[in-house]
């Protein structure tokens, strides 16, 4: 059964443009080797990984992400909490989505800066490590875009990941 963390790997794959160890990945996503070994094996029985290649399987990840993504892993709007914006609050989505008012989505995270409704990231060290690369924060902000937002943000997360995974 494919976890939420398994997506999480695979997005931060789809961000690097060279080479990669499992060591780097591990120290990266804040996660052990284990993690990483046994996340891309469930992954590859899914069909989203290819370990001859070592890449996802661009196509059918968004095809998971665009269709399964928002059912898989469902969001359940969380108490307000100091943490770090995400889904249509943090980048790229805030930039064509104005919001007047309103709380908005975030990642807990105590080094955080905005006060939201609590969105369970992917994976708890999710704010640390989208801090350390910014396509890999964008990415899953949109991801969370499609798992929490309605049928606009929906849409345009859709758009900007079709773009993102296919690159």
């Amino acid at each position: 059964m494919l976890l939420p963390q398994d997506l999480y790997i695979l997005l931060k794959l789809c961000c690097l443009t060279d080479s990669w160890t499992f060591r780097a990945l591990s120290e990266q996503l804040f996660l052990s080797l284990s993690q990483i070994h046994s996340g891309l094996k469930r992954a590859e029985i899914a069909g989203l990984y290819s370990s001859d290649r070592r890449t996802p399987v661009k196509a059918a990840l968004e095809e998971f992400i665009l269709h399964g993504v928002r059912y898989a892993y469902a969001v359940q709007p969380g108490a307000p909490v100091i943490g770090m914006p995400t889904a249509h609050a943090a980048p790229p989505l805030n930039s064509v989505i104005v919001r007047s008012g309103g709380v908005l989505p975030v990642w807990p995270f105590p080094e955080g800066e905005v006060m939201g409704y609590t969105v369970e990231p992917l994976h708890p060290a999710a704010p640390k490590a989208a801090l350390l690369d910014t396509r890999f924060y964008e990415l899953l902000a949109l991801v969370d875009g499609i798992r929490e937002g309605r049928a606009r943000e929906r849409k345009l997360a859709e758009k900007e990941i079709h773009e993102r995974i296919r690159r």
